[in-house]
């Protein structure tokens, strides 16, 4: 599965305007405070677009958004922690998936964003962030971004040749039926996997399986639950669908793309930024595609799960925390601020005042004249729940990888494969086994 956050923008059309907010002056004699901002493409330039009115609004205050780049954001995060602070940027661009990592080996090194009114704004975004920016100690190290539901695209050409009314899909149980008459109506499969899945490379699906039932590797507790009901239930259901030769192998470079563009892959069961990821990977195939919430792992199971977000966070370290924090504020509290970092940056809003935009009920003629957007606008208006990464995410994605892997290409029985890396994950992270 690609991993493509953001890129949202080409979903926006709507004409946006900025609502000016109270300035303060530059500082006697010293000229403006300066503020740096290390993020990544194409969100930066959300970023970079919305510090323009900011600093139109705020004269006393300049803004410098850097392009770091993704992956190498991590690494240089993390030598700057690990310095003490020394070289660090004011403003932080962190996924939910390194926050806690930062937060639990670096104490001190993202402030507190309560002391500067940050957990006012808790009931604002969408339902299941704020758990995943609060600390073991209740602080506040980060303000809600963007945020990635999952969706249910399909090629809506492909379920009519085969005869199947998607909206009667309402289990993945369902889908597994579906994706038996697709294959053979039309040689399609269902879904693809990375089945060797090397490193963690490919476990979105069975990740987001866990997050429909409210569950992951760690609970709130940080007890490890890799073996727990809802993650032998999913496992089973990634078995279930390669029992039935209904998943096609997508490990190589570019066979997920070169899948799509034969028309051998019916389902993508990727987040929000899809909604203009597809139309930029395959334009000739406008029109063939739809997209829907994803069924349940179970019958009358919830449908919401929220895959990955990402999040602003200022240093501990930095001398202008009260600026960096005026400028997060404005740049995720807005609704038209948000929305237009949006059009520039393809960041899909945490800010749920911001879903009220008329662009998320758009019609989208790639996608028959759906309205894509709002689907995932729908998903988080439902609610999902809170996923725990802890600092030991990458630990646990790699064992929970093994197990897949040994489930796809070996057969294994998927509690008994998820039983054995619960406790390997336990001994290696000294994590208690919940229940």
């Amino acid at each position: 599965m690609i991993n493509r956050r953001g890129a949202l923008a080409l979903a926006l059309t709507a004409t946006l305007a900025l609502a000016a907010c109270g300035g303060e002056a530059p500082e006697k004699g010293g000229g403006p405070v300066k503020i740096t901002v290390w993020s990544w493409k194409p969100a930066s330039d959300g970023l970079a677009a919305v510090a323009k009115d900011f600093e139109r609004t705020h004269p006393g205050i300049k803004v410098d958004v850097q392009a770091v780049g993704n992956p190498a954001i991590w690494d240089k995060i993390t030598i700057a922690m690990a310095a003490g602070g020394k070289g660090m940027a004011d403003v932080l661009h962190i996924g939910v998936d390194y926050l806690p990592g930062y937060m639990d080996k670096f104490p001190g090194g993202l402030a507190d964003l309560r002391k500067l009114g940050g957990d006012t704004y808790k009931d604002a975004f969408a339902k299941g962030l704020w758990p995943t920016v609060t600390g073991k100690d209740g602080g506040v190290y980060a303000m809600p971004w963007e945020v990635n539901p999952v969706g249910f695209f399909y090629r809506a050409d492909l379920f009519e040749k085969a005869g199947i009314d998607p909206e009667k899909i309402q289990t993945w149980d369902d889908a597994i039926e579906a994706g038996k008459t697709l294959k053979e109506k039309t040689g399609a499969f269902l879904i693809g996997l990375n089945k060797p899945a090397a490193g963690g490379a490919d476990m979105d699906f069975f990740q987001s399986l866990l997050q429909q039932q409210g569950a992951f590797y760690f609970n709130q507790q940080g007890e490890v639950t890799l073996s727990s009901p809802p993650a032998v239930q999913a496992m089973t259901l990634v078995k279930k669908m390669n029992d039935a030769g209904i998943v096609a192998d997508t490990s190589g470079e570019n066979t997920t793309k070169q899948l799509i563009s034969g028309g051998k892959l019916a389902v993508l069961p990727w987040a929000a930024w899809a909604v203009s990821y597809i139309p930029e990977m395959r334009p000739e195939q406008k029109g063939l595609w739809r997209v829907m919430q994803p069924p349940a792992t179970t019958a009358g199971g919830k449908r919401t799960a929220i895959v990955n977000s990402t999040h602003l966070s200022i240093s501990g370290t930095s001398p202008h925390q009260s600026e960096a924090f005026k400028f997060v504020e404005y740049a995720l509290t807005k609704p038209e601020v948000v929305t237009k970092a949006f059009k520039e940056g393809g960041v899909f809003p945490a800010l749920t005042a911001a879903h009220s935009d008329p662009a998320f009920a758009a019609p989208q003629p790639y996608f028959g004249d759906q309205p894509a957007l709002k689907t995932f606008v729908d998903a988080l208006a439902e609610g999902a729940d809170a996923t725990y990464y802890s600092g030991d995410y990458a630990r646990a994605l790699k064992i929970a990888s093994d197990a897949q892997t040994k489930v796809l290409l070996k057969g294994a029985d998927p509690a008994a494969a998820l039983t054995e890396a619960a406790t390997l994950l336990s001994q290696q992270t000294n994590r208690r086994l919940a229940g």
